[in-house]
């Protein structure tokens, strides 16, 4: 693997929270069918019971947590609201949160979403916030600065798990520059705002699959949602992310194989620490 400064910024916070409790992003998901497989009513109440059961087992055990914003925006502002308590007794419990946002525009809307995820004036402020590059990556820079003057991150997508993604991200963006895709585009893209050592970019690869990129001089951390419930075992991993991969730097994702355990917040946390433990036996 290539050399890399000595991590600052939000690379310095996030290996911090991985070197104390281990690779594992813990979503999550409020779906209706976890609510009433929870016994919860599809309401804010039930969401915010859902909610609040998650901030207390995984708060204090994963070393990452991933509201899914949708489930939440599903109930207008009594929604919000909830995910502004999960966001703030998450982060209080020593995680850092990761807003599932997937964001994307340009110009002042683009600057207008980066100041509701990545700002400390707003309610919804975390410790970064998934962007989605397809108007162009450059479009993503209000987001990329404000994350690194205030040490938060971005995780931007680029080779994501859903079959339909891929005609688009494996597609060539030059017929001059064979192999080069527009996923691999992407990854280089944040290697280069991740030379001067703080991981403001991270990316998102699925663990479901093969992904073709070399992701060696990233120097930022990779989310790879899909364990559990898509399919993909923390055996899988090394597999699928070894040889130009730097695995420090790997962020498996699961949310409902963890959930399942719920509503009670002891059998969440006890969840949420086998899988912990797992990804980091597959990787060690």
């Amino acid at each position: 693997m290539r050399s890399h400064p000595e991590p600052v910024g939000f690379a310095a916070r996030y290996r911090a929270a991985v070197a104390e409790r281990g690779r594992l992003c813990a979503g999550i998901d409020p779906h209706a069918a976890l609510l009433e497989q929870w016994g919860l009513p599809v309401s804010v109440d039930g969401l915010r019971a859902f909610g609040l059961a998650c901030v207390e087992g995984l708060g204090p055990v994963a070393a990452v947590i991933k509201p899914q914003v949708a489930f939440f925006e599903a109930f207008g502002s009594g929604g919000f609201e909830v995910l502004e308590e999960v966001v703030a007794g998450c982060r209080a419990a020593g995680a850092l949160v990761l807003a599932d946002a997937k964001r994307g525009d340009i110009g002042s809307t683009m600057a207008a979403y980066t100041t509701a995820w990545l700002d400390d004036a707003s309610p919804l402020c975390s410790d970064a916030v998934t962007v989605s590059p397809y108007l162009g990556f450059g479009a993503l820079e209000p987001a990329v600065a404000q994350a690194r003057a205030a040490d938060r991150g971005v995780f931007v997508l680029a080779r994501t798990s859903n079959p339909e993604g891929a005609v688009l991200q494996t597609a060539l963006i030059q017929p001059g520059r064979a192999g080069t895709t527009v996923a691999q585009s992407i990854v280089d893209a944040a290697a280069a705002v991740n030379a001067d050592g703080a991981g403001t970019v991270g990316v998102v690869v699925g663990a479901t699959r093969e992904h073709g990129l070399d992701l060696s001089a990233l120097a930022g951390p990779i989310l790879s949602p899909g364990l559990g419930a898509q399919g993909a075992t923390p055996a899988d991993l090394a597999a699928i992310f070894g040889g130009t991969t730097d695995l420090s730097w790997l962020l498996p994702a699961a949310s409902r194989s963890i959930l399942r355990a719920g509503p009670d917040a002891t059998a969440l946390a006890a969840a949420t620490a086998q899988t912990r433990d797992d990804i980091e036996s597959a990787l060690r």
